[in-house]
Formats: C-alpha cells, structure tokens, sequence
C-alpha cells in the first residue's frame, strides 16, 4: 500500500491524497488550494496524476479546500464514484455552483480555462453516492467508514483498510462541543493517521464563554452607535453565528437590532440545515421541538439582491453584518469592510481562521491600511477576534484525539497546516503519545 501526499501537505489547503492499493487508486479529497487568492495558480495546472487511474473520492467535508478541484477531476477524465455523508453533498453542490464565477475569473487571470462549469458539476453530482456515518463502504476489497469529525454538519474522518492495514483520514476536526452539530466521534485502533493541524501549535479559550464574547461585542457596537461587521464562512460559522444571537436576542442579553445576513449561498445553506435534523445536536433539536423556529427572528433582514446589500449602508446603526467570505477573499465583505474600516465605530470581528496572505491575514495583524481591489483603505475600525468560534480542535483536542490509539499506531502525518503548526504538533504527538510522527512534503510517497 502507497499513500501519495498530493495537496494539505505543507500548507493549509488543497487537500489531495491517494493511497494506491494493488491495482486500484482510492482518493481522499480534492480541495481547492487557497492563500492570498481565492484560487491559488497551482488549481489551473494539470493533476501530477491520471483522474481517469482514480477508482473512487471519498469526500471528508464540504468546505472549498476539500471539494473545490473535484470539478477538475472530473472534467480531466475521472469517470468513478464519488462517496460522502448526506449533508456533505447538498453542501457541496451549493458551494460548487456559488464558486463557478469567481473560479472563471482567477482562471482567466491565469490564462487558463475554467473547470467548473456547469457540465462539470452536473456530472459530478451524477458520480456522487451518499452514505450514513458507519455504513462500511465496499471498494473492489477496499472497505472505507465515515465517522461524525463535528467539525460542519456532515463531516467526517474516514477510516479505510485494506491489506490488512488501517488508515485515518481525519479531514477537519471539530472544536467540540460546538453550536448547533454533534460532537466528534473518537478515534478507535488505526494503523496510520493523517491528522489536520490547522491550532496544531495553539489552545483555543474553552467555547463555553464564546457567547458572553459576542454579547460583549455586540454592547460595544452599541455604545459607539457602529456597525459590527463579521467576516464569515458560509457553512457553519454563519449558522453557529444567528444561532447564537437569536438566543442573546431572546433572552434580552442585547438590545434588538438589525442582524443583516448579506450572502445568498448562506441563505441557501442555512436553509439546508434545516433539511438535515435528525444531524443536528440534542440541544439544537430540543430548541425546534420547543416551537422556535432555527435562523429566524425578527431583525433577522436576507440581502439577496446586490442592490438590498448596497441598501444596508443606508440602515441606520447599531447594526450586524454577517457575509461571506471568511477570509475576506472575495464577495460581499470586501465591499462593506472598504466602506466601513475608515470608520472608527466599526467593529470587525474575525471568528475564522485567517490563511497566511488573505486580506482577512492582514486584518488580524493589525495593518493600519489595506489594497481591496484597486483601493487603498485606511483601518480605522477596531479589530477583535473571537477564537473560540473556530470550527477546528486545538491542540489539546488534537492530542486527546489520537490518544485512545495511540498503542496501535505505527505512524502519524501532520498535515493542513501551517509549517510552524505541524511541526509543534509532530513533536507533541512524539513527546506525549510516544508515537512516529512526520510532517510530509507535497509529492511525497510512503510506503505503508
């Protein structure tokens, strides 16, 4: 058995293995590689390998660094099934669909053509089977399992064996417990891990204090009379996000006022959840069976239109502005925080990681101006970050994670992470588990 470290080795994104056994080649994810650009150059070169020699994809979860080249793949000849959870794939398809113009821009800045077009995801989706957490998958001998990681609604960390051997993908791990999804599942007996390491050098606040966070930033931008704009990923942190100030709200905890989410695919999506409840968590659950309606309250305003978004400005403050992207690659947010960092009554605040290079990266660094478009814009606004909002374990999390399997593990890789990350984590998991652990290069082969 070979396992080929494609993509998330040696940086955050583009997460991309294969582990070749015998004659077949089964792959673990097709993530877009993301930094400064939405879409880094290296998506428009050809695959270092044949799509048509990969038999299947099993897909962890749903965000763009797992998905965003399975369009490509396809496009370049892969003709196999595509395997995730139920949610996984309803995610997915509205976030390929939202992600096909922004992908024939960057491909037309790098003179290349576009390989998400519609075609493409229409026989993608065709490709792709779904499967309930435990449910073993059969592949000609190869048997694979997803299991819940509690990172989004739908993830998982997918074991796959063969040869007589394991192998642990962990995908993204989860900051649990977390609002509105289920705790990760623990990690059982597993020859080999790859393990994200995104916090692999950090410990996150405990996340029981992160709405007393919020209600503290949302009093603030009362007292200035501002507006409170949230950079926000459209899967998770922007549910996990209503969720919580619809509670705040409802318990008089902050005063009422405008909550803008200004992004149609996370409205799309946020209306997804709902088709997914027997996923959600117990206490999420108890809270519809109590007669609440999930993401809906009264100052809850949706901006569809690009003209309802320019109207938002007009609204008068205090006010929250939830939209997309997290990172502040592109959409929405960038047109709002060029219009409110001058402000000094702003409040941006950051509840998602921040890649090496985004504008997002340089927000959280404290620049006093930043380049959006062709602008320059001075920073104003006072910039807070709330890490406890962060979908991803930490380093603590991490470790008590591989811990029960840590007598049957051979090898560990860190992977989906920044250098520093991984190598603090690689050490950790040696010096605590007593376990190999190494840090792989992109290209590299492994015999296992």
């Amino acid at each position: 058995m070979k396992l080929f470290f494609y993509g998330g080795a040696g940086g955050v994104s583009g997460a991309n293995y294969v582990l070749e056994i015998g004659a077949e080649r089964i792959m673990v994810d097709c993530g877009l590689f993301q930094g400064r650009r939405y879409a880094a150059p290296e998506n428009f070169i050809p695959f270092p390998y044949e799509p048509k020699d990969i038999h299947a994809v099993l897909i962890t979860h749903a965000h763009i660094d797992h998905i965003g080249r399975l369009p490509k793949l396809v496009a370049e000849g892969f003709r196999g099934k595509v395997y995730s959870t139920p949610p996984t794939k309803a995610f997915a398809h509205e976030l390929l669909t939202d992600s096909q113009d922004i992908l024939s821009r960057e491909a037309a800045a790098c003179g290349a053509a576009s390989f998400c077009a519609p075609e493409h995801l229409e026989r993608l989706m065709a490709q792709w089977e779904t499967v309930p957490y435990h449910k073993r998958v059969s592949l000609n001998g190869t048997n694979a399992t997803f299991f819940d990681a509690g990172h989004i609604l739908g993830s998982a960390f997918v074991k796959v064996e063969a040869e007589g051997k394991s192998v642990v993908f962990s995908g993204d791990l989860g900051n649990s417990p977390a609002p509105l999804i289920k705790e990760r599942e623990p990690l059982a007996a597993a020859d080999y891990c790859l393990i994200e390491s995104t916090y692999g050098d950090r410990v996150h606040e405990p996340r029981g204090r992160v709405m007393d966070q919020l209600e503290d930033v949302v009093e603030d931008v009362v007292r200035r009379e501002g507006t409170l704009l949230v950079p926000a990923f459209s899967l998770e942190r922007t549910q996990a996000l209503l969720y919580h100030l619809q509670n705040l709200m409802a318990s008089r905890r902050i005063p009422e006022m405008p909550v803008f989410l200004d992004s149609p695919l996370a409205i799309r999506l946020t209306e997804s959840y709902l088709r997914f409840r027997d996923d959600l968590d117990d206490e999420t659950r108890a809270f519809v069976d109590a007669g609440n309606t999930l993401f809906d309250f009264p100052m809850l305003k949706r901006t569809e239109t690009h003209e309802e978004s320019l109207a938002i400005w007009k609204t008068p403050s205090p006010k929250i502005v939830i939209a997309g992207a997290g990172m502040s690659h592109g959409g929405r947010i960038v047109n709002h925080e060029k219009h409110y960092l001058p402000d000094p009554r702003t409040v941006l605040l950051l509840v998602s990681f921040q890649a090496e290079g985004s504008l997002g990266r340089r927000l959280a660094e404290g620049a006093a101006e930043v380049v959006i478009g062709d602008e320059r814009v001075p920073v104003k606004a006072t910039v807070r970050y709330l890490p406890a909002y962060s979908a991803h374990a930490d380093q603590l999390q991490l470790i008590s994670w591989l811990r029960p399997a840590r007598f049957a593990l051979k090898r560990v890789f860190t992977v989906q992470g920044e250098p520093d990350s991984m190598q603090v984590l690689a050490e950790k998991i040696r010096d605590e588990l007593a376990v190999q652990a190494t840090i792989p290069k992109a290209g590299e082969v492994v015999e296992l």
